[in-house]
């Protein structure tokens, strides 16, 4: 437990978690497990009853792992073991995932869990781990209050250190701090159907059927015949309503995809938004709340697991006093780079295959049909095929790390998986990862794992790898070298008597940032301003701009 320093407020709890969502119980999973005193509120009955989002990715699954319960959500999941490419009522083949992901991650798949079986899976481990949730709590109002955050939480009055909005596209939170959530709103209206009883589609894969002036987009779900299956909608039989025999007809006559029953039908508009930031002084957002865009990919509750997983150790580091304020700042130097990528990939992805224009409906006809065969061959044999997975599944996120460091290919990633280093993540704590034979290690305060040599992945014998609690590498280094470098990558210190450091779960002690900044600048000769060197991995601060009004209803983002 967090021990606040002399002078320091009392808070009702140190992290304040506004919605229960995906990514709200993620983070309060996490921060619970780093032993953090957490208040998670929404106004909801329960978890989500609708599936909404659907797609969990292999990185996500890495995260649900190193938590300890991957093996539930796998075996609650449908495994899409393949991407099936088309065009209208043609379908090309299919293009299987597991040898393009087979050597980069343990999970080379994409899985098929409907965002309401994610919520139950994540609250479950979440009351196992002593945490809960209040629902039918909605917060009113929040403030900047004395060393932290106030907020009128169900009609009670709940005071926190930070405050986390996971609270969706129209988030309290953000509006509350006057964040701008910048992008446009997608003219077209989409439906969204969870099908029974479904005809014409490839089996066990993900269907990608782009058309002249349509799309389709559809995910197998479980139990035979199940499908998600998502596209555009007009007003086809002219009642002047737009409805699911819209839907229907236009699916039956573009694409030959029938289904007898479904389950749940909605309507909606895709919205392509990032805030303007990501962290105000003790507030910060993750989610949709600060990042929402189309559901190409299966990308956007992903997305919000990762900010969420992101955070939690950043916040768990500066609340035990493992690490200065100023730590903070990297969740929004690494994490808004990764969603306005995204917003803008799948913006135009999305672009491409909804407009109307003429010249762009003549160029999906043309290089639809051409290219797709292509790439049903060729992918799964070229190294691109693999590079092409790391990109959907969000292994290959670079996190800008030391300033003026040459491009690494290990550095700022998540660590590469070489089949049996993955298990040391689970301590959750700051080490050192050598590769081959690494020579003489010096001591520098922090666990050291050595395996064997990895020639298929990019780790190379002879380097040091200091590696985050999150699993990203911080930096690399000979041996001779690692004491500086590494104390230049590490956590900015706390100030003395901000907080007391709290044990590691599982009751041993974990080496802190802060000490292995200190035994790094024991094994120095002259040891560098590490602070001043984070200070200057810092990205200058982003510029707000004034809100536009989001129109349409939530996209099922993901």
């Amino acid at each position: 437990m967090t021990v606040p320093g002399p002078g320091a407020p009392r808070h009702s709890c140190d992290v304040l978690v506004v919605g229960a969502g995906p990514t709200g119980l993620m983070l309060a999973n996490w921060l619970v497990k780093l032993g953090v005193r957490v208040i998670v509120a929404d106004g909801k009955q329960g978890p989500t009853r609708e599936s909404r989002a659907l797609v969990v990715q292999a990185r996500s699954i890495e995260v649900y792992d190193q938590l300890g319960i991957a093996d539930k959500v796998l075996a609650a999941a449908r495994r899409a073991e393949a991407l099936a490419p088309g065009f209208r009522n043609r379908v090309f083949g299919r293009i299987p995932l597991g040898p393009l992901g087979g050597s980069v991650t343990p999970y080379p798949w994409i899985q098929v869990l409907e965002q309401s079986r994610n919520e139950e899976i994540l609250y479950e481990n979440l009351r196992a781990l002593g945490g809960s949730v209040r629902w039918e709590s909605p917060v009113t109002r929040l403030t900047a209050g004395p060393g932290g955050v106030e907020a009128i939480v169900g009609g009670e009055t709940v005071t926190a250190r930070y405050c986390v909005g996971a609270d969706g596209a129209t988030s309290i939170v953000r509006k509350s701090r006057d964040i701008a959530f910048e992008g446009v709103t997608n003219p077209h209206l989409f439906y969204v159907i969870d099908a029974a009883g479904v005809g014409g589609l490839v089996d066990g894969s993900i269907n990608v059927r782009p058309g002249g002036s349509d799309f389709l987009l559809a995910f197998p779900m479980n139990g035979r015949g199940n499908w998600r299956l998502i596209g555009l909608v007009r007003d086809d039989d002219g009642d002047g309503k737009v409805g699911e025999d819209d839907a229907r007809s236009r699916m039956r006559r573009e694409f030959a995809v029938t289904y007898a029953d479904s389950r749940w039908f909605a309507t909606y508009r895709v919205h392509h938004r990032v805030a303007a930031a990501f962290r105000d002084g003790p507030f910060f957002l993750a989610g949709d709340a600060a990042h929402v865009h189309s559901p190409v990919g299966g990308q956007g509750m992903n997305t919000g697991l990762q900010d969420a997983h992101n955070l939690a150790f950043k916040l768990a580091d500066v609340i035990h006093g493992r690490a200065g304020e100023a730590w903070l700042d990297r969740y929004a130097a690494e994490r808004r780079p990764v969603a306005r990528t995204l917003v803008a990939t799948t913006d135009r992805l999305f672009g491409f295959v909804t407009s109307q224009r003429v010249w762009l409906r003549a160029v999906r006809r043309a290089a639809v049909p051409l290219v797709a065969p292509i790439a049903v061959r060729l992918l799964p044999r070229v190294s691109g095929g693999s590079r092409f997975f790391e990109y959907v599944s969000q292994i290959r996120i670079r996190y800008p790390m030391l300033p003026g460091a040459p491009r690494d290919p290990v550095v700022g990633r998540r660590l590469a998986w070489a089949g049996d280093n993955f298990a040391a993540l689970r301590a959750l704590e700051w080490q050192i990862h050598a590769y081959g034979k690494p020579g003489s290690i010096p001591d520098l305060g922090l666990p050291v794992h050595v395996f064997a040599a990895a020639p298929q992945t990019p780790l190379r014998p002879g380097i040091l790898y200091l590696v985050r609690p999150d699993g990203f590498v911080a930096a690399a280094a000979p041996p001779g070298e690692a004491a500086e470098v590494f104390r230049s990558a590490m956590p900015p210190p706390a100030p003395s008597g901000r907080a007391m450091p709290s044990p590691a779960p599982s009751g041993r002690a974990v080496p802190s940032p802060a000490e292995g900044v200190e035994a790094l600048g024991r094994a120095l000769p002259s040891p560098a301003e590490g602070v001043e060197a984070f200070g200057r991995a810092m990205p200058p601060p982003t510029e707000s701009a004034v809100e536009r009004p989001v129109e349409g209803r939530d996209v099922p983002n993901g």
